[in-house]
């Protein structure tokens, strides 16, 4: 026979006082757990530099070790008349090369139940951005029609506005009703949200160079928060004017090749590339259909900022180290145990 549950009214003040501890330390500690839950990726789409549509492709690249470098396509702007190798020469680059995708304009607008007209004015940034949202969908092994009205949440890094240049050249009698819409960085968001009848939350992350990593981490707190049940994130960018160019060519930031040489002593610049990557975000704790799913798992983020430094554009080497240090704190590990698990062949890769 089984004892009857106790009453809290039966217990002396000092035992429901314990108990009520419990109780709290109970929900505090779940509360910190959520908060450093593991985020599943369980799907990912992308277009990238050397006719690169997914992930599979862009592996295939990695693996063979090819170079996506080429000069620049004579869609985007005559290279002769904008290239000069002296940094000095008003109105010019100094590179003829860089990561270009091709076909940027080539769009479905009806899939997406766009008209036509609407499509001529909307930044090539945001159709990339459909496209590849229901193709890291379709990787997830998830119907976008089921995801309507669900709380899924829209996590966007977008800085470019070349497509805003083009536009607001044009005479002011080609200004039509679809052209704020059609370059706002909200709207590249929005539209995602829009189309696909996402109802989390939904935003567009201009923090310039991390503008993708800042939207990955943003979608992993509202996961963790719950004000979302999965998240689409990630960025894009295309190069579609010359004048970033030339103005990055002025501040001698860009490398002559049009390649970057990180950590090596020939590292004269950067060089500039296009793209657009999305994953597809879920608590690791909410299951998987299949385990398969589970690509990785981002176990801890951190964002910092610079500070003051010698120039606006000079980063803080000791404010990046804050942020990596900070960021294996919050997911609770350790660098050196990790790389030995890898090395060893004991943990996840």
């Amino acid at each position: 026979m089984s004892a009857a549950p106790i009453s809290e009214h039966t217990l002396s003040p000092t035992k429901r006082a314990i108990h009520a501890l419990r109780a709290a330390r109970s929900k505090l500690e779940a509360l910190e757990q959520g908060q450093k839950e593991p985020i599943a990726i369980i799907g990912m789409g992308c277009r990238l530099p050397g006719d690169i549509e997914g992930p599979r492709a862009f592996w295939e690249l990695l693996r063979a070790g090819r170079d996506a470098i080429g000069e620049v396509p004579a869609s985007r702007w005559d290279v002769d008349h904008y290239y000069d190798p002296d940094f000095k020469t008003p109105g010019k680059m100094v590179t003829r090369h860089g990561g270009f995708l091709h076909r940027v304009q080539d769009f479905d607008p009806l899939f997406f139940g766009i008209s036509p007209r609407e499509a001529v004015s909307m930044d090539p940034q945001q159709h990339l951005l459909l496209e590849v949202c229901w193709e890291a969908l379709e990787n997830a092994c998830l119907v976008p029609a089921d995801l309507k009205g669900s709380r899924t949440g829209v996590f966007i890094g977008i800085c470019n506005q070349d497509y805003s240049v083009l536009l607001t050249s044009r005479d002011e009698t080609e200004i039509d009703a679809y052209m704020s819409t059609g370059i706002a960085h909200s709207v590249a968001a929005g539209r995602l949200a829009y189309s696909l009848g996402f109802q989390g939350p939904c935003l567009a992350v201009d923090t310039a160079c991390s503008s993708s990593l800042v939207a990955v981490h943003l979608a992993c707190q509202s996961l963790r928060n719950r004000e979302c049940d999965l998240a689409v994130a990630g960025g894009v960018n295309l190069i579609l004017c010359p004048e970033t160019s030339i103005n990055f060519s002025k501040s001698r930031m860009l490398a002559p090749d049009g390649r970057c040489k990180t950590f090596a002593a020939a590292a004269d610049g950067f060089g500039r590339g296009e793209g657009c990557g999305l994953i597809v975000l879920q608590r690791l704790s909410d299951g998987m259909p299949h385990q398969d799913q589970v690509l990785a798992c981002i176990r801890g983020s951190a964002i910092n900022q610079d500070g003051a430094t010698s120039g606006l554009t000079v980063p803080n080497g000791p404010a990046q180290q804050a942020v990596i240090r900070e960021a294996l704190k919050n997911a609770g590990v350790s660098p050196t145990k990790s790389i030995t698990w890898k090395l060893m062949g004991l943990g996840p890769v």
